[in-house]
This record gives structure tokens, C-alpha cells and sequence, in this order.
């Protein structure tokens, strides 16, 4: 919900009058970057943290800051004219708090579940994840939460959720690193890890290619919905539903109907799938196809995602997860906002056809690529 309506936000703001910042599509760049920016040069760090201490506190730590943040954020965003500056300053101390919380979350899902499940667990996860982006999208232009500062404060009080769960499960022991090791070859583990096992460097090198050129139409869907597809501002948020849905799809997919096939032909077939559903999604000029367009690219978008985590989180220990889990969000999530922040520049000249076009055509790259995963 938070995510979706910071979207709009920054590019509503854009459009009203007295305001004075970068154009619609870079300055939803520029927020994208400051959301997820923090991952790409935090994460490993922040995966550092969680192999070193106790990963519940930590998560609840993270969540109670997020929540605070969040409140902030909604204070700012209720003024009539709030500067571009700090809407992105607050937004990066969100980010920031999140490159901590996301390697750890990462790390403790398999302490749940054991590796007998571990498969249908992240399927799970990822399903959750994207159900979030149709019922967030939806609870974010109901009545009662009309405006983006009351989507935020609205957030921050889910996060109360966040914190009892996680402090009522109970974990094994968690399996610590070599006390020997000092911070920075602590670092130096995770990075060795990718180079050392043959499945974790490559599924890292696909991930990290597909967020920084092929993902760039999540967070300027609004842009082009606006533009493009000529879509009421509450149409918007249809949409990304329709996003979201076609993502838990294929996140469930993998867990069930998929989880029979080889791990690195769900992911060929799921590029290629991407390829195809991106490249005629971004050349529609009316939103009725549209829908059915990004939802088919949700789909195949998860189906490649929670394959390749799942790929990853077999082939760890749990001694090196943590650091491992925050390469994974280096690349994913990490990686996300710089495609989003160039393409943002790049669109206010072009358009975005061309740019999202771009993106399919590396996506197709990557699908011929992505046999080498099982070698």
C-alpha cells in the first residue's frame, strides 16, 4: 500500500502547480532509488548483521523504526507543498532501516520450515508478498484512506503486526559464524560464497541484469499509464493489482504445478514468457488489453524470481545465509532503483516504449542465458 501510493504521490506532485524539482518520470526515479538504493550498497552489510546477532531482534528493531518512519513520511507528504528534497530524504532513511531487515528476513525463512519444505516456503513467501500488491493498491483508494498521508500512517500501524509475529515464533539455534572472522571478511564470505558456488554466482548474474533493465516498468507504470495507456489516476492502482495478482500466481505456481519441472527450464521459459508479455504490454495505447498484458508479465516475473531464490537457498548453509541473502537483495532490490532512476531520465526525452522495449529485449537475452544454471 505504502509502495503504490508513494508512486502516485511523486508523480502527482509533479504535476501541481508551484512545483519545483525534477520532471514526473526522473523525480519517480530519484524516489525509487531513495527506497531501494540503500539495499544495492547496504545489504551486504546488513547480511553481515544478521549471520552476527539474534535475527528476531533484529527484524523487530527494523520494523519499529519503519513504523516511526513511516509516520514521518506522512507528515510530509500532508502538507500542501512539501519539498521534493525531503520527500526523498525520508524515504532513504526507510531504505536504509530495510537493507537490514531484508537479508535477515531472507535468512530465517528456511529456520521456519526445514529444507524439506523450503521450496513451498518461499513459493509461499512470495505469494504473500505479491498478494500484498492487489489488496494494498485496493485499501489505498477506499474512502477512509483517501491521500497518500493517510496511506502512510496506515502502514506504520501494520508494522505493530510485523513486530508480534516475529517475537512470538520460536527458532532452533542459530547456527553463528566463526567467531575468529572480523567484519569485513565476514563480507568477504558472501562474495566468496557467490564465486565458490557455481548456482548462487549465476543465479546473482541473471537477477542483477533483469532488475537493472527489464524491472524499470514497475515503478514507472504510473507514468506510463498516465501518458500511454490515457488511465484515470484511480485506474492506476487497477493495474498494479493486476500486477500483483499475476505475480502471486506465478509465485504459487512455482510451489505446485511448476515445482515438478527442472529448476532452470521454469526460469528459461519464464524470461521468455517476460519477454513476450513486456514487449507487447509497453506498445498498447488503450488499458483493456493492458490489464491482462501486466499481469501475464507478473506472472512470468515471479515464476523467474522464486526460482532463482529458491535455487539460492538450497544451495547455502546457514552460516553464510545471512551474507549470501544480502547479495540476493543487492541484486534483486538493490539494482531496481538504479535502472529506474536512468530510465527515468532517459524517458522524460523519449517516451517510455522504447525504454520497456529495451528491457524485454534483455530479458530475452537472459532466457538463453539462464541454461547455464543447471551446468
Amino acid at each position: 500500500m505504502q509502495n503504490v501510493a508513494l508512486i502516485s504521490f511523486a508523480d502527482e506532485l509533479t504535476q501541481r502547480s508551484g512545483y519545483h524539482g525534477p520532471g514526473a518520470s526522473a523525480f519517480v526515479g530519484i524516489v525509487t532509488f531513495a527506497q531501494l538504493g540503500p539495499i544495492l550498497f547496504l545489504s551486504p552489510f546488513g547480511g553481515v548483521i544478521a549471520d552476527a546477532i539474534n535475527r528476531r531482534t533484529l527484524l523487530a528493531v527494523s520494523a519499529a523504526l519503519q513504523a516511526a518512519f513511516s509516520l514521518v513520511l506522512a507528515a510530509v507528504a500532508a502538507s500542501a507543498a512539501p519539498p521534493w528534497w525531503s520527500i526523498v530524504a525520508v524515504v532513504a532513511a526507510i531504505g536504509i532501516v530495510g537493507s537490514a531487515n531484508g537479508p535477515a528476513s531472507q535468512a530465517m525463512l528456511p529456520s521456519l520450515v526445514g529444507k524439506l519444505d523450503l521450496p513451498g516456503a518461499v513459493a509461499l513467501n512470495s505469494a504473500q508478498m505479491n498478494a500484498s500488491r492487489v489488496i494494498g493498491p485496493l485499501l489505498a483508494v477506499t474512502g477512509w484512506l483517501q491521500g497518500p498521508s493517510h496511506a502512510f500512517v496506515f502502514n506504520a500501524i501494520t508494522y505493530l503486526f510485523v513486530i508480534a509475529a516475529v517475537l512470538g515464533v520460536r527458532l532452533p539455534a542459530q547456527v553463528a559464524a566463526p567467531s575468529g572472522e572480523g567484519p569485513m571478511e565476514r563480507l568477504r564470505g558472501g562474495f566468496d560464497e557467490a564465486r565458490r558456488n557455481a548456482v548462487v554466482g549465476r543465479a546473482l548474474v541473471i537477477v542483477s541484469v533483469y532488475s537493472l533493465f527489464s524491472l524499470v516498468f514497475i515503478y514507472q507504470m504510473k507514468g506510463f499509464a498516465r501518458t500511454d495507456l490515457h488511465l484515470p489516476a484511480d485506474r492506476f492502482y487497477v493495474l498494479f493489482g493486476c500486477f500483483g495478482l499475476g505475480a502471486a500466481a506465478g509465485a504459487i505456481a512455482v510451489g505446485t504445478g511448476l515445482a515438478l519441472l527442472p529448476r532452470h527450464i521454469v526460469v528459461r521459459w519464464g524470461l521468455a514468457t517476460f519477454a513476450l508479455a513486456l514487449g507487447a504490454y509497453s506498445l498498447m495505447d488503450r488499458p483493456g488489453p493492458a490489464y491482462l498484458l501486466v499481469a501475464v508479465t507478473g506472472f512470468s516475473y515471479f515464476v523467474v524470481i522464486t526460482s532463482l531464490s529458491t535455487s539460492v537457498q538450497e544451495s547455502v548453509s546457514d552460516a553464510v545465509r545471512g551474507r549470501v541473502m544480502g547479495l540476493w537483495m543487492m541484486a534483486w532490490a538493490g539494482l531496481v532503483p538504479v535502472g529506474s532512476m536512468v530510465a527515468g531520465l532517459v524517458i522524460d526525452r523519449t517516451g517510455h516504449r522504447p525504454v520497456l522495449l529495451a528491457g524485454a529485449a534483455v530479458a530475452a537475452v537472459l532466457a538463453g542465458y539462464s541454461s547455464r544454471l543447471h551446468q
